[in-house]
């Protein structure tokens, strides 16, 4: 069974919801605040916890704050609602940790999509475990670990959101090479889009800061004017490295 958290004090929209989530076969749980939101997600983990921005008590952002230092609700996919549709508040809900952001009004197959995304990412909608999700992905001093979503740097452990993980995975699959920012957007999100590009820049500012010794000369995760981004795992040698997968059970 799918669980998900739904916060939004607008009756309609929970109705709305209610209908088609459950019509889903999803087991869903309703708060109409952000106080409420923050207690449920403290309490019992989810697979998906969907946010309004504008609630009572504490707003869709501070929650999103909170939540990602919550041991249960850190790695949960969140997706933010909103009448707000400005490149500036959707930049600074993925500051606040939020993996996607939907601008109301929207159409209820538009949000499946997203998280349909989510859901691939984490495994939630699959009985059994992917071949992603039993992947151990190394490339020089970087590795993956899909279960717990975290990721080594140099033996250093690294909490990572879903979209940062998605993104480093994307990049560790071309590693040396220029990956076009579309090919980034379509394989994280499923979707590409032209104001998408700056979220992603927003997503990739927080992982630099995760892995990079100094973020502001990143010497991993680099930028390709004009195209896109490229990893680069031995920066001393500046020779590409091949990723290596492998499987994690009996490493």
């Amino acid at each position: 069974m799918v669980d998900v958290l739904v916060a939004d004090d607008d009756a309609e929209i929970v109705d709305l919801l209610r209908l088609d989530l459950e019509l889903m076969g999803f087991s869903i749980d309703f708060v109409s605040d952000g106080l409420a939101a923050t207690k449920k997600a403290e309490a019992k983990r989810y697979d998906l916890i969907i946010l309004d921005v504008m609630m009572p008590k504490l707003d869709g952002f501070e929650v999103c704050k909170k939540l990602r230092g919550s041991r249960l609700s850190a790695h949960t996919p969140i997706i933010l609602l909103t009448a707000k549709g400005t490149i500036e508040d959707k930049i600074r809900g993925f500051n606040a940790g939020a993996d996607d952001y939907l601008v109301k009004p929207f159409e209820f197959q538009e949000l499946m999509v997203r998280m349909r995304v989510l859901f691939r990412r984490t495994g939630a909608l699959t009985a059994q475990q992917t071949p992603r999700k039993n992947e151990l992905l190394s490339a020089g001093e970087i590795e993956l670990l899909p279960t717990s979503l975290e990721g080594r740097v140099k033996g250093r452990l690294v909490k990572l959101t879903p979209t940062e993980f998605e993104i480093l995975y994307c990049l560790m699959q071309h590693v040396g090479e220029a990956v076009p920012l579309g090919t980034i957007l379509q394989e994280v999100w499923g979707y590409e889009a032209d104001e998408d590009v700056r979220m992603l820049r927003v997503h990739v500012g927080g992982l630099r800061q995760k892995i990079e010794d100094n973020h502001k000369n990143p010497q991993y995760l680099q930028t390709v004017t004009n195209v896109g981004y490229r990893l680069i795992i031995n920066p001393d040698v500046n020779e590409p490295m091949m990723a290596a997968v492998s499987t994690a059970e009996g490493e």
